[in-house]
This record gives C-alpha cells, structure tokens and sequence, in this order.
C-alpha cells in the first residue's frame, strides 16, 4: 500500500479505515489545522498514511471505549449517530438559525418514526397522530413530525423561540423570498456607498492577508503550535500588539466611528455603530414587505446575520466575554483576525442558504398540522390557544387527543434562553418572559434551585396529561446528573419504564469532554 496519498485518495482511505464517509474537505481540515502535516506545496497536498492512520488511532478507534470507560458501559453507541456527518444533522431548515442546546433530528426520528431494532423493540406513533413539545426551542420536533407524516404541537416560554420553529415549518413564495432578499442586497450596498467602511475593510484585509502569511503560514504555523515548537500565547501577543499600530493608522486615515452614543441594550453594547446602522437599515426595508411570510423568514435571516456580526472574538461567539473593537490574535483560526465592519457578506450568505434549505425541506413535507405557541407549559390551556390561531388543527386535538411527547426540557442552571437571543428582542421587540423559564442559568444548580426545577418540570407533564390520549408515550431527553427525574415521574403520576443513555458527540461548546444524555421513557403509572 503506498505511503503518500493525494488529498482525494487519502479521504478514500480514512472512509474504509474508520467505515464512516471521510470528504476530502475533512483530509483538508486536519491539515489545514495541524492535526496531520502537510507534504507537497500548496496547489498539491500530500498525506502520509502512517501520519493520518496515527491521527485516527488517538481520535477515533479508541473513542468509543474511552468515553464508555468515562460515562459507563450502559452507554447506547448506536444513538450517537456518529456515521452522520455534520450536515446531515443540521440538514435543510434545521440549521436557519444558531441555537444552544439542541438535539439533532436523527435522534427525534429514532423515537418517532416506525422502525424497530434490538433497542426500540416497538414502535410507538402511528401516521397521523400529535406529537406535543412542551419544550419547543427551535422547532426539531415540529420538522421531524412532519417529515414523518405526524401533527405537531410546540409550546415554548420564549416568543423568539416560537418564531424560529413556526418559520422553519412555515410555507413560503420561494421566488418572492428570493427576489425580496435580493432587492434589500442592493439597497444595502448603495446605503454602504454613503460610507467609507467597504474601503476601509478592504484595506485593512489587504493589510492581514500579507502579515498573516509572513507570520502565520499555514497549516505550518498550526502544527507547530500542535508539537510546541511555539509558545502561541506569548507568539499570538507579540504579533497582535505589531499589527494593531498598522490597524490603528488606518482607522486614522479613514476616521471609522466604532461606539454607539449610548450603551443601554444588547444592540448599543454588542454592535459597531457601522454595524448597527447596517442593521437598523436593512430592518427598515423588512418591515415594508407585503407578504407576511416573507417578512417573517427574512426577519430569521436578519437575526442569523445580527448574531454573526456581534462584535467579539471568534472563540467567543457562545459566550460573550468583552465587546471587541481592534484585531486580535485568534486562537480558533491560528492568526491576527478582525472584527466585521459590514453585514453585506453574511446577509447575502444566509439569504441564499435559507432559500436552499427551505427549497430542500419543501421536498420531504408532508400536509400536516404543525405550530409552536407562546406560553408557560405549566399552565396552557393548548386547544383553547390552539382554537385561536388554528380552529381546525385544535379541533382535532380536542377530538383526538395528544398521542405523546417528544421533548428535551432545558437543563439546571445551563442557559438562559432569552439572553442567548437578546439582540432579536431588542430589535423585534419581542416581549421577554423570562421569569417564566425552568432551570435558568441565574438561578444556578444548587438544592433551591433542583427542587424548584423539579416542581417545573412535574407542573408541566401534569398540566399537559389533560390533552394525552389514555395510553401516552412521553419521551424526555436530559441530561440528570442530579438524579431527578425519578422524582419527577412521581410527582407527575408516571413511570420511567425505559431509559437510553446516549453519547453526545458534536456538542458546540468549548468543553469536548465526554459526554451523555439520557432519553427517559414514562408512562402513566
């Protein structure tokens, strides 16, 4: 077997060595970032076998044991849908806007859909029943349920929350999205015309694209830091305090304004004033659009390009540490990056990429009833709120009845989930109900703060039972570190009659550590 293999053969190869599909993009990742050395020069990579057979023995084979000898030998390997690659678990409109703390689809399918295998010994749902997620967030059971021919209901606390699922299921004018999105591109770049911003970013990109390649080549750079030939926080700072005298001379040259006169709200603190202008223009042209749906999803994509172009470093898009105004050395991508100064690419970027994806989600449909309403799970009454914004798909709960519950409540003291969403708020003036949350980050995980969770979580199952049908199958996911689900199941009059403990694999916080999830099964006792 011969040692050297171009980019495309060696991808060939790592697909049979680990029996998982390997893209050449993938090969061209792990050079790219320093997990395996480049040979050959830049227009014709070459790959060692031995080098990526070496990376895979420490990244891959021995995973699977590793994190069982971390989390247990209870652990269900096959629900962790490792033969997925990323874009197939974020497929069509599952992936319209970033969201904290989602599932991925395959595991709603698993549970929803009629297949049977050693583990799932029945299937649970028939064509046409209702699923309910009390829980909504952004809509995976909704898109589930309906590639899989079943009703859905949603309920979530967070107006935002209900508009990201009701638009991901929303039926649209495909031409009139498209068409809409394109006239507001070219209003923005005859607004930017007014400005000196586009000069300035391309300047100033001209500028790191010459010092990035004299003192950060990759993937060379990239590996070194890797074998710790370079000490990269004392490198990263030296260069990043040589090049802000280049980037501070040109904001001189160009008098580009930064700060925003006031500093009250999410928009005013996390965004450039030539940023916030941008914005607040190209929201100006959204609310004169006709078509409600088309508002609606070009609102979506409005959002997804606002949390893009929030000003922090790229290592810290998830948590926000400090509003960023000057370049930086970025950790994440090895050189001197910078913070954005337009919306222009991003917008057009997700223009077209929501199209795509609600075009290919239009293909899988199927003509059933979905929606996600705003309200507290505790205390809905869903077929009388149902009754309101849908007489007939109401209607039929009432006549029908509930047949289960797919959900994954939110996890003690881990996210606040209007926070995660504050620049839509403040933008679409959203009405914020967070005090309403269960297990919300500011409360912490302390006793106070499980027992509290555990009365929300048994409030929720008990208010929604009155719209289950007699034989209800409910399925939570959660991850119980603290052991209570038992005593919500009691407090809820059910049974936990099967639990699936899964391993998380592709999680997007920082912490990579092992990780799993367990899919709680009740039944009424």
């Amino acid at each position: 077997m011969q040692d050297l293999m171009t980019i495309k053969e060696a991808s060939i190869w790592a697909s049979k060595y680990i029996s998982k599909n390997v893209t050449p993009s993938n090969i061209s990742y792990l050079i790219q970032y320093g997990r395996i050395p480049k040979n050959g020069n830049n227009g014709n990579a070459i790959v060692n076998r031995h080098d990526l057979e070496e990376y895979y023995k420490k990244n891959h084979e021995t995973k699977k044991d590793r994190w069982k000898k971390q989390l247990g030998n209870d652990l269900n390997w096959k629900l962790s849908f490792s033969e997925y690659k990323e874009s197939e678990t974020t497929k069509h409109v599952h992936r319209l806007h970033p969201y904290k703390g989602k599932f991925i689809p395959q595991l709603v399918e698993y549970f929803l859909d009629k297949h049977t295998d050693k583990y799932k010994n029945k299937s649970f749902f028939e064509t046409g029943d209702i699923i309910l997620d009390p829980f909504c967030g952004c809509g995976t059971t909704l898109v589930q349920a309906n590639e899989l021919n079943l009703n859905s209901i949603g309920v979530d606390v967070s107006a935002f929350n209900a508009f990201i699922s009701n638009v991901k299921v929303g039926k649209y004018d495909f031409n009139d999205v498209r068409e809409t999105a394109d006239i507001i591109t070219k209003k923005l770049k005859n607004f930017q015309k007014e400005k000196n911003n586009v000069e300035f970013e391309n300047r100033l990109l001209d500028e790191l694209k010459r010092f990035n390649s004299e003192f950060f080549s990759s993937p060379e750079y990239k590996f070194k830091v890797r074998q710790k030939e370079i000490n990269e926080k004392l490198y990263g700072k030296e260069k990043s305090e040589e090049f802000l005298k280049i980037y501070y001379r040109l904001i001189d040259d160009y008098k580009i304004s930064f700060k925003q006169k006031k500093n009250d709200s999410f928009l005013d603190k996390w965004f450039l004033k030539i940023i916030r202008d941008e914005i607040d223009f190209v929201f100006e042209q959204i609310k004169t659009i006709q078509n409600p749906e088309t508002k609606k999803i070009l609102a979506l994509i409005l959002s997804r390009t606002m949390r893009s172009c929030r000003a922090t470093t790229h290592a810290d898009l998830g948590t926000l540490k400090e509003p960023i105004t000057a370049t930086y050395y970025c950790k994440k991508h090895g050189k001197i990056c910078k913070p954005l100064f337009s919306i222009l690419s991003w917008w057009k970027r997700y223009s077209q990429d929501t199209v795509k994806r609600v075009i290919q989600f239009n293909k899988f449909r199927t003509d059933t009833f979905q929606k996600c309403l705003v309200g507290d799970s505790r205390t809905i009454n869903i077929v009388a709120e149902l009754k309101e914004k849908n007489p007939e798909f109401g209607q039929l709960i009432q006549n029908k009845k509930i047949a289960g519950i797919f959900s994954s409540p939110p996890y003690v003291g881990l996210i606040d989930y209007h926070e995660q969403h504050a620049y839509a708020y403040d933008l679409f003036g959203f009405e914020r109900n967070d005090e309403l949350e269960i297990g919300p980050l500011y409360k912490g995980q302390g006793l106070e703060a499980q027992q509290s969770y555990i009365k929300g979580i048994s409030d929720v199952l008990n208010n929604c039972k009155q719209f289950l049908k007699q034989d209800y199958d409910v399925f939570l996911v959660a991850n119980d570190k603290y052991g209570l689900y038992p005593k919500i199941a009691e407090l809820s009059n059910m049974k936990i009659v099967n639990e699936y403990k899964r391993p998380v694999l592709n999680r997007v916080e920082k912490d990579r550590s092992a990780y799993a999830e367990i899919i709680f099964h009740l039944k009424s006792s």
